[in-house]
């Protein structure tokens, strides 16, 4: 079915979904269920950010090279009343932001054009991590599932994957695709520690991989074994660099927290000379990430120092060069608008937005 069926499906998913609008509070769920809504959330103030102003002061230049601002705009809370926010994702076919409430077991919806914020998806198995792939298809990461799926025009399920020889994975996180078609993702496995953001549930894969995987063919493979607990992912805008996290430090203090960067051959399927690309988070860590045109790599910050809430960019020679500050600890960011110059991030439980002069990569 073409991409104009899946827009008008998925707007009629949203239709018949609970809508909300983003000026009111989401209503809180028990995990997993959708029946009789309970207590609502009261949500945070809607618009710019307290003590914004032109140049608004929540966004930081440590670097010319540094693309925040878009001069008169400024960061603002969009969207509120969530438990845990993560896996933005812009449809520019639709103008409209899907991402994960992960503890409320669903995907939201947000329309570009009016801030209209509706349901797209409950129970969404938990999910984490969303992008799109080059026929417009969402692609997820789904912790309940302990999989990857693909929603297809016709708003069915493919699974993509769920076992690596044989064995369940542990719970992909996050996900990108390839111009080439093929799907990277990575399985730390967060989401069968607890109840709370999946089910409980043993670790059968030994280790916590980087995966790629064909869709065509089905073909998964290890693309590095070596992490405590790879996270975010992303490609440079040419595709010669693979970035991953590790949020090792959730495991224990001596292990890392950082970003490493590969050199990675797409149509091969392999990466090599790995090395930290950045590293100074500490105490806190990142999360999420994406790339700009430019090559610069936009990433989640937060868990420790609540001034250091937000997004940092980093220059492709991993200099610091710019802070973007908000008020809650933030998951994961994606670029969207129909210029791709507009940054979205999730921030606990709220969503918020600014304007930029910098454009995400076509890559999501």
């Amino acid at each position: 079915m073409h991409r104009r069926a899946f827009l008008t499906a998925t707007a009629a998913a949203a239709a018949t979904a609970a809508t909300l609008t983003s000026a009111n509070a989401v209503t809180e769920r028990p995990n997993g269920e959708t029946g009789v809504p309970l207590t609502p959330r009261p949500p945070l103030p809607l618009g710019p950010l307290p003590g914004s102003r032109y140049p608004d002061p929540h966004i930081e230049s440590l670097d010319k090279r540094f693309k925040g601002s878009a001069g008169t705009g400024a960061v603002e809370r969009i969207a509120t009343g969530f438990r845990w926010a993560e896996g933005p994702v812009y449809f520019p076919a639709g103008r409209f932001l899907l991402f994960s409430d992960i503890p409320n077991n669903r995907i939201m919806r947000l329309s570009e054009d009016d801030n209209h914020l509706s349901v797209f998806r409950q129970p969404s198995m938990n999910s984490n991590g969303n992008t799109i792939d080059r026929e417009g298809r969402l692609v997820t990461c789904e912790h309940g599932g302990r999989r990857v799926t693909r929603t297809e025009l016709d708003g069915s399920i493919t699974i993509i994957a769920d076992k690596y020889n044989g064995k369940k994975l542990n719970a992909p996180n996050d996900v990108a695709v390839a111009a080439n078609g093929t799907i990277w993702f990575t399985d730390p496995g967060y989401g069968i520690k607890g109840d709370y953001e999946g089910l409980m549930e043993p670790f059968e894969q030994e280790k916590k991989n980087v995966f790629r995987v064909d869709p065509k063919t089905g073909d998964i493979k290890v693309v590095v074994d070596d992490f405590v607990m790879p996270n975010g992912i992303a490609f440079s805008p040419d595709e010669k660099k693979l970035y991953v996290i590790d949020t090792g430090l959730t495991e224990g203090p001596d292990n890392p927290a950082h970003i490493r960067v590969f050199d990675v051959d797409i149509d091969a399927g392999t990466v090599s000379n790995g090395k930290v690309f950045a590293d100074n988070f500490s105490p806190g860590f990142t999360d999420g990430m994406r790339c700009d045109t430019d090559g610069n790599v936009w990433c989640s910050m937060g868990w420790a120092d609540p001034k250091e809430d937000g997004v940092r960019c980093y220059a492709p020679d991993g200099t610091l060069i710019g802070k973007i500050h908000v008020p809650e600890t933030v998951a994961n960011l994606t670029f969207g608008g129909m210029r791709r110059n507009r940054l979205y991030i999730c921030g606990s439980t709220s969503l918020y937005a600014c304007y930029t002069s910098a454009r995400g990569a076509l890559k999501p």
